[in-house]
């Protein structure tokens, strides 16, 4: 299938594409606002700038687009049929960065939530939004790992320190 668009037209559309406050992340922190929930929005000094990020749950939520990050077995996560090689090395990116960013968070301490595209629709929105807010309020106990607390080790990132109370205050 060749594009319907011309290629002033394409580039136009393109550049509209932004990657932070979306639509769907909007849905996102808008219910989670809505049900007493703060945070803190793309967070510089975590990798990766997660989407959200709840400090007193110890829980960040990355919302992704089910065509950029390849949701798996999804149908919108189609590959254009023009500039395939392209398109196919940049989606292998876009999945080896997501991974890499999880794991990264995950040794940090963080537990991660990923909530697609498609789970945003009218019909399954309530549903996913609540199973979202659960799963973060599960462990009201929970302690921020990275952000916020630990030690600092001059590289700009905290260490996450196992206990908070174990937090070294050489100034007080």
């Amino acid at each position: 299938m060749t594009d319907t668009l011309t290629k002033e037209r394409r580039s136009w559309t393109m550049s509209r594409i932004h990657s932070r406050d979306t639509k769907p992340e909007l849905i996102v922190r808008r219910y989670l606002f809505s049900r007493g929930l703060r945070f803190r929005v793309n967070v510089k000094r975590l990798p990766g700038h997660p989407d959200i990020v709840l400090s007193k749950y110890n829980a960040l939520i990355e919302v992704r687009g089910c065509f950029w990050h390849r949701h798996p077995d999804c149908k919108v996560a189609t590959t254009p049929k023009s500039h395939v090689k392209f398109w196919k090395e940049k989606f292998r990116r876009n999945v080896k960065r997501d991974a890499l960013h999880e794991e990264q968070w995950a040794e940090e301490g963080w537990r991660v939530f990923i909530v697609w595209e498609c789970e945003l629709k009218p019909s399954v929105r309530a549903a996913t939004l609540d199973n979202l807010y659960d799963g973060i309020v599960a462990d009201a106990t929970a302690r921020p790992a990275a952000y916020g607390e630990g030690e600092d080790d001059g590289s700009g990132m905290l260490e996450a320190a196992e206990d908070p109370q174990e937090i070294n205050h050489e100034n007080n």
